[in-house]
């Protein structure tokens, strides 16, 4: 039996001299959901664990459900840092102005005022070292990193320290979040790693 000729190498999967731009991330076809631009380099998202995701779904709507109306809370989307780097936090806080339309596929980074990364295994480094430095570069006001610690959600806040241009810790939390910037939340954090109970017959 005689097969079709083979599907062509993607051309993402060799880069160009100099590597990938910001914009080619919206031109490249075939791309894998949710890739990202790092130091020109595409990076892709491996399958998710139920802690990402219910990490993500808590603050995405536990931020939601507190932020002033001028602020827009957004999973997963991409942010321009600069030509070589376009990241997707797994949450961003951005300014509502910077929110242009429902085409749009990327937000500013000087829109961008809280930037969330929960951290999976391939991503440790990414999320500890190479990410903070690039979005403290973008002058992003606010950094959260959310690990999964013992099956327990700790989450390391980092606020941008003005006079270095680098971020500091501001608190590490356990069980309970409380901060009052860039708006005030409390939050239960036992409730991302909570089972889900099955709602009992009446």
């Amino acid at each position: 039996m005689s097969t079709g000729p083979e599907d062509p190498e993607p051309r993402w999967a060799v880069p160009p001299v100099g590597g990938w731009t910001a914009d080619d991330l919206d031109t490249l076809p075939n791309l894998p959901p949710h890739t990202q631009l790092v130091d020109a380099s595409l990076v892709f998202r491996p399958p998710q664990t139920m802690f990402h995701m219910r990490a993500v779904d808590f603050f995405t709507w536990q931020l939601q459900s507190c932020a002033p109306h001028e602020l827009e809370v957004v999973r997963e989307f991409t942010i321009d840092i600069d030509r070589h780097n376009r990241p997707e936090p797994d949450v961003v806080v951005v300014r509502a102005d910077v929110v242009e339309g429902l085409r749009q596929t990327r937000f500013p980074a000087d829109g961008v005022l809280l930037a969330i990364e929960v951290v999976s295994e391939e991503s440790v480094t990414r999320d500890r070292e190479t990410k903070p430095v690039k979005y403290a570069r973008a002058k992003i006001p606010h950094y959260w990193r959310v690990e999964n610690h013992d099956d327990r959600a700790v989450v390391h806040v980092f606020e941008l320290e003005p006079s270095t241009g680098a971020y500091t810790s501001t608190g590490i939390f356990h069980d309970r979040m409380k901060v009052s910037v860039p708006f005030p939340v409390d939050l239960d954090l036992t409730a991302i790693t909570a089972r889900r109970r099955a709602a009992e017959p009446q």
